[in-house]
C-alpha cells in the first residue's frame, strides 16, 4: 500500500529534518517572562503562550533551529548591543538547560552531530545590523558568542544600509557596509539579506566572497511585498550559492492578506500597543480585531506556491524555510506552529516534489551554505588580519 502524504512527510523529516532559518523564541521568553526559564518551560508544550516547544519541535521534524537573537530597532547603541547579548545569553542556557534535547551548533560539523546525536542544532542569528552599533569589534564578539548570521537591518535603516521597509537613505550598502560583508566573510559568519532593500541586496551579492543567506523572505513575484525577494536577486544566488528560506508570515506571502495586516497594525497602535506586540496582552487586542473582520487565510499551499516558484529561478540548491514563528501575530492556518512543517512537506510531495529535492529544503541546502561559509572564512583569514575600519573614518 502506497503511503500517505502525510505519512511519508514525516518518513523524510526523520532522515532529513527542518534547518528553520528564523525563530524569535528567545525575544519571547524576553517579553512573556523576562527570561526566567522556570516561569517558561519550553519542555512541556506552551501552545496557549508560544509557537515553540521542544515536544513541538519534535513532532514538525526540526533538527536544527537559528535562533533570532533579535532586539527592535527601538533599542539603539550601546543598549541595542547590551539587548543582543541577554539575547545570547538565554540560547546559552536553553542548551544548558535542555542538554538531552538542544545542542549549542557552531559549524556545520556540529550541525551533523546534533543530528547524529538525536538533538536539535541550535544556532543564531542577529536580526539586525543596528545590533553591532557600528562596530566591526561587536561584530567579531558577536560571532565569537556564537552567532553565526547577521541581517543586514531589520524594519530601519542602519547608518550603512538601507532597510526594505524605510525610505532609502543609502543606496544600498556604505562604505562602511561593505567593510560589515567583508569582515562577515572573514569570520565565516552569514550575511542575511532578509529585511533589506533591494539595493542592499545588490550590494551585498557584488561584494560578498561567501554565500549569503535569506533567513526569512519569501517570493515577490508571488507576493508583491518589499519584503521578498524580487526575481532578479533570486537569479543570482547559483553563482554566488546562497539559500533563499521561504517564510510562513501571511502578511508576506498572501497578497490578500496586507491591506488586512496594515488595518489590523493600526488598531494596534490605538490600543497602545506596538504593531510587532506578541505577548498574551498584544494578542488578546489582535484576536479581537480578528474575532470583528476575519483575515485572509494563508495555507501550506500558499507557501508551496512560493516555493515552486523560487525553485524555478533559484534552482533546488538554494532553497530552505524559515518560518518566523514568535516572531509573528499570525500564521497560515495548517501551518500554525513549529509542529506544522510536515503540512508543507506533504503538500510539496502533492506537487510531485522528490525525496532529495526535499532534502536539500529541508536539511542538505542550509548545512551546505554554512560549510561554505566556513571554507571561505578559512581562506580570507589566512590572507587578512581583522578589519580596523573604523565607521566614522568611512562616513562623510
Amino acid at each position: 500500500m502506497t503511503s500517505s502524504p502525510a505519512a511519508r512527510a514525516r518518513e523524510l523529516l526523520a532522515a532529513h529534518p527542518v534547518v528553520d532559518g528564523h525563530n524569535d523564541l528567545p525575544w519571547a521568553l524576553r517579553e512573556q517572562v523576562g527570561y526566567d526559564l522556570d516561569r517558561l518551560d519550553i519542555a512541556e508544550d506552551q501552545r496557549s503562550r508560544t509557537h515553540t516547544d521542544i515536544p513541538r519541535l519534535r513532532a514538525g521534524g526540526v533538527g536544527a533551529q537559528f535562533w533570532s537573537v533579535y532586539v527592535p530597532v527601538s533599542l539603539t547603541g550601546a543598549a541595542a548591543v547590551t539587548a543582543t547579548l541577554e539575547q545570547i545569553d538565554v540560547v546559552h542556557r536553553m542548551a544548558e538547560r535542555y542538554p538531552a534535547d538542544l545542542r549549542l551548533a557552531l559549524t556545520a560539523d556540529d550541525m551533523e552531530a546534533a543530528r547524529a546525536e538525536g538533538r536539535i542544532a541550535s544556532l543564531m542569528g542577529a536580526e539586525g545590523g543596528h545590533s553591532i552599533d557600528c562596530s566591526l569589534g561587536v561584530l567579531r564578539d558577536l560571532y565569537a558568542l556564537g552567532v553565526r548570521y547577521m541581517t543586514l537591518t531589520h524594519n530601519d535603516n542602519t547608518p550603512w544600509a538601507d532597510s526594505a521597509t524605510d525610505t532609502p537613505a543609502h543606496g544600498g550598502l556604505t562604505a562602511f557596509g561593505e567593510q560589515v560583508v567583508r569582515e562577515m566573510n572573514r569570520l565565516g559568519m552569514l550575511v542575511d539579506l532578509s529585511h533589506v532593500s533591494a539595493d542592499t541586496m545588490r550590494d551585498a551579492l557584488r561584494v560578498s566572497e561567501a554565500p549569503v543567506l535569506f533567513s526569512h523572505s519569501s517570493s515577490r513575484a508571488v507576493c508583491d511585498h518589499v519584503r521578498n525577494i524580487p526575481d532578479d536577486m533570486l537569479a543570482l544566488l547559483p553563482a554566488n550559492g546562497g539559500v533563499a528560506m521561504a517564510t510562513f508570515v501571511p502578511k508576506f506571502i498572501l497578497p490578500a492578506a496586507i491591506e488586512w495586516t496594515l488595518e489590523a497594525d493600526a488598531n494596534m497602535v490605538a490600543n497602545g500597543f506596538d504593531r510587532l506586540d506578541t505577548t498574551p496582552a498584544g494578542m488578546a487586542v489582535q484576536h479581537a480585531f480578528e474575532a470583528a473582520r476575519p483575515r485572509p487565510q494563508a495555507t501550506a499551499a500558499t507557501v508551496a506556491d512560493h516555493l515552486d516558484h523560487m525553485r524555478e529561478v533559484a534552482g533546488i540548491d538554494h532553497l530552505g524555510v524559515g518560518g518566523d514563528f514568535d516572531g509573528t501575530a499570525f500564521t497560515p492556518a495548517d501551518l500554525s506552529d513549529v509542529a506544522s512543517y510536515p503540512n508543507l512537506i506533504a503538500e510539496l510531495l502533492t506537487r510531485g516534489w522528490s525525496d532529495a529535492d526535499l532534502a536539500k529544503l529541508t536539511w542538505r541546502n542550509a548545512v551546505r551554505v554554512l560549510r561554505d561559509a566556513q571554507a571561505v572564512a578559512g581562506t580570507l583569514r589566512a590572507k587578512r588580519p581583522a578589519s580596523a575600519a573604523r565607521f566614522t573614518d568611512l562616513t562623510g
